[in-house]
């Protein structure tokens, strides 16, 4: 007798070992198989980051909404405070008139050290005038630093996204006032995957990298063609409410909405199952039926069937009851 290949029974979770005699008769035995707990996950962002203003004023333009999708350095809102203009045409007036100031100071040096050179100032008189220059040269230097102060922040209006993401909720409108440091929108970011919580029971059950099956969205199909395959990433070691905390990732997460709940199996227990050919089993009148070699030649006996799943092998279906391990099953 030589061995079948194991069959995977993929998004369904179980396999079955299936030992074949010769062509058209099927030998079967029972193997332990992990056992599906269905519980819900929500679907969360790995990072919800703020895009912050980090001026105060009037909000004069807003780029976003909600569940826009945004890049890392998108403008998201602009801020406008109306007396940085103002500070800046007082600051342009202060270094007009000390640019006035320092310009007759540079007249008065040069006349000093001319007349000091003709011997008809004192040399004190010079170092005076020398030190009035370099106050009025300081002052301007320090006003023309204001002024780039100002104009630093007046480029500051614009709110940029600090992560790329979608975004999650927007709770200003255009021409609210706002204050430096205020939230203008959050944005999740980083990818997302599902949290599960399952009770205590299953805790010592479960291990990170277990394989788990994910419906589709809307929990509305639950065919297996309708399931995904995810894995089991990270197991908090805290127990919230009773309650164990752990983590999925599973592609294809991008469409769903933050906090939307879909159906997951976990797997935490095992158990044994006999699955065979699905072209062995037939129905009459409503009954399915399987050929199994007897004593005196084939009997037929009446099965109930699970699910069906595909194989490299061909369609397998689980036998719930009616077969035996050991018993041979005659196939087309």
């Amino acid at each position: 007798m030589t061995t079948l290949k194991r069959a995977t029974f993929g998004i369904l979770g179980f396999f079955a070992l299936i030992q074949q005699g010769f062509a058209g008769e099927v030998k079967v035995a029972p193997v332990a198989v992990p056992d599906y707990k269905s519980v819900f996950g929500q679907v969360e962002s790995r990072d919800v980051v703020p895009a912050r203003a980090r001026i105060g004023g009037s909000i004069v333009s807003l780029e976003v909404d909600e569940g826009t999708a945004v890049k890392a350095g998108d403008v998201i809102a602009t801020v406008v405070d109306d007396k940085l203009a103002l500070q800046l045409g007082a600051l342009d007036a202060r270094v007009a008139a000390l640019g006035a100031e320092l310009g007759n100071a540079t007249t008065e040096l040069d006349r000093g050290r001319k007349l000091l050179s003709q011997g008809v100032v004192p040399k004190s008189r010079v170092d005076a005038l020398q030190t009035q220059f370099d106050v009025l040269n300081r002052q301007v230097e320090a006003a023309r630093a204001e002024r780039s102060v100002l104009v630093q922040q007046a480029t500051e209006g614009k709110v940029i996204a600090p992560a790329p993401g979608r975004v999650l909720a927007v709770p200003v409108t255009r021409g609210s006032v706002i204050m430096p440091g205020e939230t203008v929108a959050r944005i999740a970011g980083g990818g997302y995957f599902l949290r599960l919580s399952l009770p205590e029971r299953h805790a010592a059950m479960i291990r990170e990298g277990d394989p788990v099956r994910v419906g589709a969205r809307g929990m509305g199909d639950r065919s297996a063609n309708s399931l995904r395959e995810g894995k089991l990433v990270k197991v908090y070691p805290e127990l919230v409410g009773g309650r164990v905390i752990a983590d999925v990732e599973v592609d294809g997460l991008g469409d769903f909405f933050v906090g939307e709940r879909t159906l997951v199996w976990v797997p935490v227990e095992t158990r044994e199952v006999i699955s065979i050919p699905l072209a062995a089993v037939t129905t009459r009148h409503g009954v399915d039926y399987v050929k199994v070699k007897g004593t005196e030649g084939p009997l037929d006996v009446a099965v109930i069937v699970g699910a069906t799943t595909p194989s490299e092998e061909g369609p397998l279906v689980e036998i719930l009851s009616g077969l035996s391990a050991g018993d041979t099953v005659i196939t087309p």
